[in-house]
């Protein structure tokens, strides 16, 4: 298997070879004691050495017996054990061969389908999201992506914490071990042909590597990320990022408001849920908004148009007309009624 093939998590259950082959120890010692107690019990057994059976006796011939060595020291000396060792005793030995045998089976088979699903995941890998850190960020940023209706297979996650791996496989999503100011794991993430990078480490230093690279191996894609420092957000936008999210600043900032105006804060709070209460969304200009945007304030309130990438607010003057290749942010209210869910 490639280290490509190997390095990729994928969700689903999984059974790991610790777990297996200890399930089948706890089977084949179940085996052994059924047979064992079935001899010192059930009687009709003898040892030559003495003409009787222990209950020590009982573990050896069983062990000897259901792994078919066989040395017959112990033998059946009754009808009744002969009968036993028939209809119990050599279906135990055939469960224990199909035991050996299905390990090692189950363990090749399991490999095969592993390889399998990751190179079927890797062939429909086009226009994903690739996102660099799962801590409280990064899973913020994987569970709003899929409140917006983002497909669970789109999104692959790149973190070296093996708890923040199975939290993300937890959510349906793929997951991959490794630092992602590699270039090696970014391209094992197909970052090369990535249609958006979230940018989520908990080191302002490793976010700006993280840019770097990523931008790169991808000069098209949307690369969003995070830093604690307001003073670093600039190195994050001169190493490619289109987006900067200043955490300790925009939490700074919304405590302060929370002192002198505390509704701003909640209304804000709820901008930034998805699905419920109010929500912004973006979307292109449709035909019945072509015209002057007080027209459409009335169905959708609209706080800005970006247009040819020029973010406008909706009271500046080139933005009272709606031409055709606009995009519209604007917010959307979700009431008791609409249950919240993706928009449209």
């Amino acid at each position: 298997m490639s280290d490509r093939t190997r390095h990729v998590e994928l969700p689903g259950h999984h059974t790991t070879a610790p777990l297996l082959i200890g399930r089948r120890i706890a089977v084949a010692t179940g085996l052994i004691v059924f047979v064992a107690l079935l001899t010192w019990l059930g009687g009709g057994y003898e040892d030559p050495r003495d003409g009787r059976v222990s209950l020590p006796d009982a573990f050896y011939y069983a062990s000897v017996s259901v792994t078919t060595t066989g040395y017959g020291d112990i033998v059946p000396a009754t009808d009744r054990a002969r009968l036993l060792t028939t209809l119990l005793v050599t279906p135990a030995r055939v469960l224990f061969l199909i035991l050996l045998i299905g390990t090692t089976l189950e363990a090749l088979a399991e490999n095969t389908r592993r390889a399998y699903r990751v190179r079927r995941w890797r062939a429909h890998l086009k226009d994903h999201t690739v996102i660099c850190g799962f801590g409280t960020k990064g899973r913020a940023a994987a569970t709003t992506l899929l409140r917006r209706g983002a497909d669970p297979e789109s999104i692959v996650v790149i973190d070296e914490s093996e708890e923040a791996r199975d939290r993300a496989t937890g959510m349906g999503l793929a997951a991959m071990p490794g630092d992602a100011t590699s270039t090696e794991v970014l391209r094992s993430a197909e970052a090369a042909s990535a249609r958006s990078i979230v940018v989520a480490p908990h080191r302002d230093d490793a976010a700006v590597l993280m840019t770097l690279t990523a931008r790169e191996l991808n000069g098209d894609a949307m690369i969003a990320a995070a830093v604690r420092e307001d003073e670093n957000a600039h190195l994050l936008r001169r190493s490619g990022a289109n987006s900067v999210i200043t955490s300790s600043g925009g939490a700074g900032r919304m405590l302060g408001l929370a002192i002198e105006t505390p509704r701003v804060v909640e209304v804000l709070e709820d901008l930034l849920s998805v699905g419920e209460g109010l929500d912004l969304l973006q979307r292109p200009v449709r035909d019945e908004d072509l015209g002057p945007i007080e027209e459409v304030h009335s169905r959708d309130p609209v706080l800005a148009v970006v247009r040819d990438g020029e973010l406008l607010r909706f009271d500046h003057e080139r933005a009272a007309t709606l031409c055709r290749g606009d995009q519209l942010v604007y917010l959307r209210s979700y009431g008791p009624r609409d249950g919240g869910g993706a928009p449209p």
